[in-house]
């Protein structure tokens, strides 16, 4: 080697060192109960308190909550237990469910579960995750909230290897839960497109459509009527103590709801809200 070459190369790699991704610390899954992935440098972030609401406000979803919880139970016993998703009408309570589920069997067991959430735009880091999770010494929930997929998204083959099929598959501790208002996981369009443009169609549709087949459980939310919406507002005013006579709650509440021209758990939660802040009252 040309030696005046030496300092040159000494200098260039010193420069792609500083540009590489530093190796994300490892982190002790003990020290909390949630944690958020962050593909950028492959680290968790332990979340100290969780917002989520507790499971017995959940109303309008009695049996999505109890094959949920029963689910997540036998996890936390070592029991088999099926990836789930939950998808349909969007404010139903299907991230809220997850995260007052991960509560509630926290409290119940002396097994704590960790609930670890990683984002849509973060899957192709999966595998790198798994790796890190697969030695942890709890069992886990890996949670991905508003999954979907659009156009030419090819991170939805990192999942599919991830539920099932793949070499090393699902790690025994951990169970895969998502959320989604599409319950193929794809837009129509997305699938029309496939059809349109594929030698064959039924194949080409196949492979996308099959991966909401992976999961399990598949769990449905829809619209709620108004007897469930004034349920659910009745027991966050109960919950939060927002005193007010019955038909003076409904009306404030439906006039609410008229506004925004739909009821669900979303929009009685944000009636709560405004209620209390007309009350001068402070929740939680």
């Amino acid at each position: 080697m040309d030696p005046q070459l030496l300092p040159l190369l000494t200098r260039i790699a010193d420069a792609l060192e500083r540009l590489a991704p530093s190796a994300g610390a490892a982190v002790d899954l003990t020290q909390a109960d949630a944690f958020v992935w962050h593909a950028e440098g492959q680290r968790l972030t332990p979340v100290p308190t969780v917002s989520r609401v507790d499971l017995s406000l959940l109303a309008g979803i009695e049996r999505q909550r109890d094959s949920l919880l029963e689910n997540t139970r036998r996890f936390a016993a070592g029991l088999p237990a099926n990836n789930a998703l939950l998808w349909g009408a969007r404010g139903m309570g299907k991230s809220s469910l997850v995260k007052a589920i991960h509560a509630a069997v926290n409290a119940e067991s002396t097994v704590r579960l960790a609930l670890v959430e990683i984002h849509r735009e973060d899957l192709a880091g999966l595998p790198a995750l798994l790796h890190e999770l697969r030695a942890a010494p709890r069992r886990i929930i890996l949670f991905c909230d508003d999954l979907s997929f659009d156009g030419g998204d090819t991170s939805y083959k990192s999942l599919k290897a991830v539920l099932e099929g793949g070499i090393e598959g699902r790690p025994a501790n951990v169970i895969f839960y998502a959320t989604s208002n599409r319950r193929h996981l794809l837009s129509r369009d997305m699938i029309e497109n496939e059809r349109s443009t594929a030698i064959n169609p039924g194949e080409a549709v196949e492979e996308k459509v099959s991966l909401s087949d992976r999961f399990g459980l598949w769990l449905g939310f829809h619209a709620c009527d108004q007897a469930t919406y004034f349920a659910m507002v009745e027991g966050y005013a109960r919950s939060y103590g927002l005193d007010l006579p019955t038909d003076e709650l409904h009306a404030r509440a439906n006039e609410w709801s008229v506004t925004r021209g739909s009821r669900s758990g979303r929009v009685a939660w944000q009636f709560i809200q405004d209620l209390a802040g007309a009350l001068g009252k402070r929740l939680g």
